[in-house]
């Protein structure tokens, strides 16, 4: 399978679904990413961008595209749409990770709203959760244990971001572990990521 994964921000995927697409890649699946803006505002551009690059060798990606937006400055337009549709016409993706709509960060919303139009034919469509994420309610859960200490590397790749998370004494880690926690909880599991389904097609043969 191809799998495509779109975020609003550098490190946006490796919190949402790093250890997804971790499992992905290491079971020979295609993973690719799509990083709409260069996360301006939370680093340096040129830094964050080689993070990005770092972080897509450790993953091992066929390819890591870049929306070219400007951070902070994402709309939802028919310009994003296009930007996305044509790295989905070119993969042709059987599965799509993006981010879910109801969120503080206004890229995020953006990325979203643009996401599930650019990829209305997709058969299967998840929704994944970043810190900045509100009301979400997971129905769908990926066992991570076996993999837990490869997707912190991942987010440690984006040194720059480890300790803005605006909270005191919390780094970015401890965030993505006591997410995973929570959600291994709730999917009866030690550590799982969770996902909100917009559409999942099954071809039953």
């Amino acid at each position: 399978m191809n799998i495509l994964a779109i975020g609003a921000h550098p490190d946006d995927i490796e919190f949402g679904c790093g250890g997804a697409l971790l499992k992905y890649a290491r079971a020979s699946h295609g993973v690719y990413l799509l990083v709409l803006t260069s996360g301006k505002f939370g680093a340096d551009p040129q830094v964050r961008t080689k993070e990005q690059e770092e972080v897509a060798k450790f993953l091992g990606v066929k390819d890591l595209f870049w929306g070219g937006f400007k951070d902070t400055e994402l709309i939802d337009n028919r310009e994003l749409i296009l930007k996305i549709e044509e790295v989905v016409d070119k993969i042709r993706p059987d599965i799509v990770f993006i981010n879910y709509p109801e969120d503080v960060h206004q890229d995020h919303r953006a990325a979203s709203h643009a996401g599930v139009s650019a990829t209305r034919y997709i058969k299967e469509v998840l929704f994944f959760e970043v810190p900045t994420t509100h009301n979400f309610d997971p129905d769908i859960f990926v066992d991570i244990g076996d993999i837990l200490d490869d997707k912190m590397k991942l987010l440690k790749l984006h040194a720059s971001q480890v300790d803005r998370t605006k909270v005191e004494n919390l780094t970015i880690l401890e965030s993505a572990k006591s997410c995973a926690t929570f959600r291994g909880f709730q999917g009866r599991v030690k550590y799982a990521e969770g996902f909100r389904a917009l559409r999942i097609l099954r071809d039953i043969q």
